[in-house]
């Protein structure tokens, strides 16, 4: 493919993450005010399933062709950059009071789903029962879910809506989500080709630009969110998101295929620790203080960018 097309083709990309953003925020915001559903809720649930859908097919697809042992690092990765660089942009740009009872068992599954993958996976392989354990936590957490928003649905935040405006936002929601995940498809795979172009190491490019690129449905949602001032649905977002990519995607790959899946020593030693720490900077002092402050993204972005000339230094000495 000439350069040329690569270029348009990246542009393209960076059009349809932008406006299928712009699209899927706005209905995601409609579904919240129409059921009366708390905002954090729709982020951590509808929101969530749909930008994980790249890390979900890709895993699955992975799983499918026999390579189901990539699924933990590829979890562990996008729940750091999930959080030490996307959670960390909202703090920084729009710090918010959080109600308690959203956000609580939501920061503690978290926590645990993070901390369980590491602690079942110290002998170099997330063993079966380690996957069992962290489905029984998406389970408990779908559950809270829905339980919270059976008690929040219909009820005095809802609005009144019409069969036209229900189409459209449909429409807005589907096409949105498609958007995102074909506009961060062509950028990531166009920005590899150009990176390699000018001559960028492969390592480079996936520890930076892939690592960043599965996340980019999560970052562009947030970054409209932020925009929006719609800073619980952004949250409610990436803390989903995490969630499902550790609870979720794991336990499927690991069910795919039928034996423990291998954990290398780089990711016991660095990945996952950071994974944890940078999760406990998040949670805990929000859960403590009642509030997302700017503190909080200034040492998780300074612990991933810290993380990632680790491995770029890991990588150059190789």
């Amino acid at each position: 493919m000439s350069l040329m097309w690569v270029i348009l083709l990246f542009a393209l990309g960076i059009l349809l993450i932008v406006k299928g953003g712009d699209y899927f925020v706005d209905a995601a915001t409609w579904i919240a005010e129409v059921s009366g559903i708390p905002k954090v809720i729709v982020g951590a649930t509808v929101v969530s399933i749909a930008t994980t859908l790249p890390e979900i097919i890709v895993s699955i697809t992975a799983a499918i062709s026999g390579s189901a042992d990539i699924a933990v690092g590829n979890a562990i990765g996008s729940v750091t950059a999930n959080t030490g660089l996307i959670l960390s942009i909202c703090a920084l740009v729009s710090p918010f009071a959080i109600k308690i009872r959203d956000y609580a068992l939501k920061g503690v599954l978290l926590v645990l789903a993070t901390v369980s993958i590491y602690l079942f996976s110290l002998k170099g392989s997330l063993s079966i029962i380690g996957s069992i354990v962290l489905f029984a936590i998406f389970i408990i957490f779908i559950y809270e879910n829905v339980k919270l928003a059976k008690e929040n649905m219909g009820g005095d935040n809802s609005t009144e809506t019409n069969n036209k405006e229900t189409a459209y936002k449909i429409f807005q929601f589907v096409a949105g989500t498609a958007g995102i995940v074909i506009g961060a498809r062509l950028l990531v795979d166009n920005g590899r080709s150009l990176a390699q172009f000018f001559g960028v190491p492969e390592a480079i490019i996936g520890v930076t630009l892939i690592a960043i690129g599965t996340s980019l449905p999560e970052l562009v949602t947030t970054v409209v969110a932020v925009s929006k001032k719609q800073g619980a649905l952004s949250v409610g977002n990436i803390i989903g998101a995490n969630i499902i990519d550790t609870t979720l995607i794991v336990p499927i790959c690991g069910m795919i295929a039928g034996k423990p899946l291998a954990i290398d020593a780089q990711s016991l030693m660095l990945d996952m620790p950071v994974c944890i720490l940078t999760v406990a900077l998040a949670v805990i002092p929000m859960l403590l203080k009642k509030k997302l402050m700017r503190w909080q993204g200034v040492l998780m972005i300074s612990v991933y960018i810290a993380y990632l000339v680790l491995l770029m230094m890991f990588f150059v000495k190789i």
